[in-house]
């Protein structure tokens, strides 16, 4: 194994965004649909360039729900609480293959929720801006 100081900006860079998002004001019913909820983070994913290599799920008693996924560029999940219409949203990627900001824009706009406080933490090394051309 060898180590490399500059490696390509792709997946592989030891830099990343974690977007930690709560939303509120979402129908209890949306969030209590475990195959909905599924789908629409596999989608908002998708759309904003992660790759999605595994997801697990859980449906709760008496209601809620948490899906995991596991992404090549790190992971997301979603954790729901129906009985109040909010819902704690996190993604991390690393590299600068896929956009967690957009994932999670795409998730709040699917979800239609009324209120959503986003932040985005840089972690790793910064990655380096592109030579002008």
């Amino acid at each position: 194994m060898s180590y490399d100081p500059a490696p390509e900006l792709g997946v592989g860079y030891f830099a990343g965004r974690h977007v930690l998002a709560e939303f509120d004001g979402v129908d209890p019913l949306l969030l209590d649909d475990l195959s909905f909820l599924q789908q629409a983070l596999e989608e908002s994913l998708s759309k904003a360039g992660a790759t999605i290599c595994d997801v697990v799920s859980k449906q709760f008693e008496p209601q809620g729900v948490t899906v995991l996924a596991l992404l090549s560029e790190s992971h997301a999940s979603i954790h729901t609480y129906p009985e109040i219409g909010s819902m704690f949203v996190d993604i991390f990627t690393c590299g600068e293959t896929a956009d967690p900001e957009l994932a999670v824009a795409l998730l709040r706009d699917r979800l239609g929720a009324l209120e959503a406080r986003i932040n985005t933490i840089h972690r790793g090394n910064p990655i380096p801006a592109e030579p002008a051309r």
